[in-house]
């Protein structure tokens, strides 16, 4: 609940206004109080004290904005949001979610972690970073870089990584170029993911499906996403995967993340047109993935044996993916390249 807004300053409260009710010490000590009000207030429930010399005018849960504000405040004005708490502001829809809010700040930046706010200092900042109002904000690539060595789990990852190719935060030369920067440290989860998309999987769930059928020894090499054509040239759906000796494709169903029940017409479209070629077409949900990947290649073992040669009898064919794919990122940099990354 907000109080005494009447009593303050108009600067102050202009300030205040403009930073959803959150404030600085300083900037309540420029205005005429003193620490024993700070402290009185505080005491009598009034405001809050939400991190080191940042306080909130009023009592409650702090929204998620909230959170960024006051820990972009505590950090100070060279610091940029970054990790799953820049993920949020972008509005990615499969990133996991925390209360804390990590920023970077340069190395020399004597500012500690504290509460919400997840400091680390960078020996270099973002150049592409946006400006807000009150923060700056790490782009997509670095920001998904940042929250994958935070990450323990190669499943969020995989989601994050994914989101931002196939919903167009960020391109694989801008992520190859972020993973590179960062080096060795803790992006073992990040260049896997990373090394996914390039070889053409879209989504989380593609790359389990890919790990599921990495063991078989019946399937033979998968094509992820590929270009599809007919004999005559025409420029058929790409489903999530194909088997080209068999003319088996692979799809991996889920509106969570691929389409809403608005788009599914088009799906039975895509679906009536691969199979108006010859191509058989299998259907996963994520869900059978996960619960029972042995049954799942199973059933794509089946089908590829049953279907082994006609192929060439549907006249269809997968074109080569452009040469123009950034270099895998766990490739060695160059022996000139200069040090870079960042320091904890």
């Amino acid at each position: 609940m907000l109080r005494g807004m009447a009593d303050f300053p108009p600067e102050l409260d202009r300030a205040a206004q403009g930073q959803q009710q959150i404030v600085t010490r300083a900037q309540l000590l420029a205005a005429g109080f003193d620490d024993m009000h700070l402290y009185r207030q505080a005491r009598r429930g009034r405001w809050q004290r939400v991190l080191p010399a940042t306080y909130a005018l009023f009592t409650g849960a702090l929204t998620d904005e909230q959170r960024r504000i006051s820990a972009a405040l505590y950090a100070g004005g060279q610091a940029q949001l970054t990790g799953l708490a820049a993920l949020t502001w972008y509005g990615f829809r499969y990133s996991p979610r925390s209360d804390d809010v990590h920023l970077i700040v340069p190395h020399h930046a004597r500012r500690r972690s504290a509460g919400h706010a997840v400091i680390s200092r960078a020996l270099a900042l973002d150049e592409r970073a946006r400006r807000t109002a009150l923060y700056p904000v790490c782009s997509p690539a670095r920001a998904v870089v940042d929250a994958a060595r935070d990450l323990r789990e190669l499943r969020p990852v995989r989601a994050i990584v994914a989101e931002a190719v196939q919903r167009g935060y960020a391109d694989l030369p801008a992520l190859d170029e972020e993973i590179r920067r960062a080096r060795r440290s803790r992006t073992a989860l990040v260049r896997k993911a990373f090394a996914e998309v390039v070889d053409g999987t879209r989504s989380a769930p593609e790359a389990e499906l890919r790990e599921c059928l990495a063991g078989s020894r019946v399937v033979p090499q998968i094509r992820w996403n590929p270009r599809l054509v007919s004999g005559d040239g025409a420029v058929l759906p790409t489903p999530d995967g194909y088997l080209a000796d068999a003319a088996v494709a692979l799809e991996v169903d889920s509106q969570e993340f691929h389409f809403s029940p608005a788009d599914w017409a088009r799906t039975l479209d895509r679906h009536n047109e691969l199979s108006r070629h010859g191509v058989l077409i299998l259907h996963f949900t994520p869900a059978q993935i996960r619960r029972d990947p042995e049954r799942v290649r199973r059933m794509v073992e089946d089908a590829y044996e049953s279907r082994r040669g006609l192929g060439a009898t549907t006249r269809v064919r997968v074109e080569p993916r452009p040469a123009d794919a950034p270099p895998p990122a766990d490739a060695p940099p160059p022996a000139d390249a200069p040090p870079t990354g960042e320091g904890r």
